[in-house]
Order: structure tokens, then sequence, then C-alpha cells
């Protein structure tokens, strides 16, 4: 790979860590991880998705037990504020991610584009 593609994606992450959206994400995650309660719920929270994910990914069934279990995990997550805001700035920067991705994509869209 060229020089001039590594240094700008290094540009694009110094940016990336630089950017307001990006300090605040890590402040409510600071936030999360500072509050031991709040840590617990997240952490529960995210390794279920990842359970369920990795099940619907590899075709396993998911149990009525699962099901519960993930709903439970979300209501504790929206009864707390500080995860609420910290996922709220994720889906934030996930959208910011997802143009910036589109972006970097244009020429090979344009490249396959049918004519």
């Amino acid at each position: 790979m060229s020089n001039i593609l590594y240094n700008s994606a290094y540009d694009l992450k110094k940016a990336l860590e630089q950017s307001k959206e990006y300090i605040q994400l890590k402040k409510l995650y600071d936030d999360v991880q500072h509050d031991e309660s709040a840590k617990n719920i997240f952490h529960n929270f995210r390794s279920t998705q990842l359970n369920l994910h990795e099940k619907q990914v590899t075709g396993k069934e998911i149990t009525e037990e699962e099901i519960i279990h993930a709903e439970k995990c979300v209501q504790l997550v929206q009864q707390n504020g500080k995860i609420a805001a910290l996922l709220k700035a994720e889906e934030s920067m996930n959208m910011i991610l997802q143009r910036i991705t589109s972006i970097i994509l244009e020429p090979l869209d344009e490249l396959y584009k049918t004519k």
C-alpha cells in the first residue's frame, strides 16, 4: 500500500481522536467505567449483545431464556442515564464513521458503477 494512504489513515485517526464527538464519547465511557453499578450493567449488556450476535451469525438457536435476559438488560440500560448517554454518543459516532466510510469508498463505487 502506498505511503500516502497510510499517512492519510493516521491523519484521520488523529482527527477522530481530536473530534468533539470522540472526546465526548470517551468522557461518557469513562463516566460509566467509574460508576460500579453502571459499569456492571454495561458489561452485562455488551456480553449479552455479543453472545446473541454470535448465535445469530452461526445459526444457533436463541432460547426464550436468553431473549428474556436480553430484554431485562435493555431495560436496565434504558433506566441508567449514564449508559443511555453513552449509547446515544456511540450511535452518533457510528453515523459519522459510516459517512466517512462512504466517502472513502466513493472511488470504488464509481469504478464499479454500471453505466
